[in-house]
């Protein structure tokens, strides 16, 4: 049986109702069972500021702490104008300092950006891909997974209706739990 592995998860979009959570939710229920997932809370990050780091706060630390107990990280994004969230963007900063001691320092990821048009979320995750790269995370390069129509695969109680996205999900979370055995010790 293969080793329960921590997964913290990163959702871009604060909305309690979210197309990003309620995909994050829906990777959560058809992934393998050895994969726990751990959604860790962005929305009470202060900005990034360089200045705070002599005394950093109490949600940079808590925040920190939870994603260096992870043994991996699964990013779920929309895209903001093309881009990355800002929310998502200081998390990452938040999570990279102090410099040498980054959170993200060679834990393996997963990215997944989705949005309501035919598009999927391209631009946002190629944005955060090129810092995950910088990051030192080895990222799932296949299936890339931008998710469009997003707004089409939930029921109204927030659950996944479509079949297809259900075993397309599915088999990334398999290739997400198969690349985390390759880099987690």
């Amino acid at each position: 049986m293969a080793k329960t592995r921590k997964i913290a998860v990163i959702v871009g979009s604060l909305r309690k109702e979210s197309y990003s959570r309620k995909l994050a939710k829906a990777i959560a229920t058809v992934a393998p069972a050895n994969l726990q997932f751990d959604f860790v809370d962005i929305g009470q990050l202060q900005h990034f500021n360089q200045d705070l780091e002599a005394t950093p706060t109490a949600e940079w630390t808590a925040f920190r702490d939870q994603v260096r107990g992870a043994d991996a990280v699964l990013f779920v994004t929309p895209e903001y104008n093309r881009g990355l969230p800002g929310v998502l963007k200081n998390a990452i900063d938040v999570g990279s300092r102090p410099y040498g001691h980054s959170v993200w320092n060679g834990k393996p990821a997963a990215v997944v950006s989705n949005s309501p048009g035919a598009i999927g979320g391209f631009g946002a995750y190629h944005q955060l891909r090129q810092s995950l790269v910088f990051l030192n995370m080895p990222t799932v390069n296949q299936p890339e997974t931008y998710v469009g129509g997003v707004a089409q695969m939930f029921d109204e109680s927030g659950e996944l209706i479509n079949e297809a996205s259900r075993e397309f999900l599915a088999g990334f979370a398999q290739t997400f739990a198969d690349g985390i055995e390759k880099h987690v010790a």
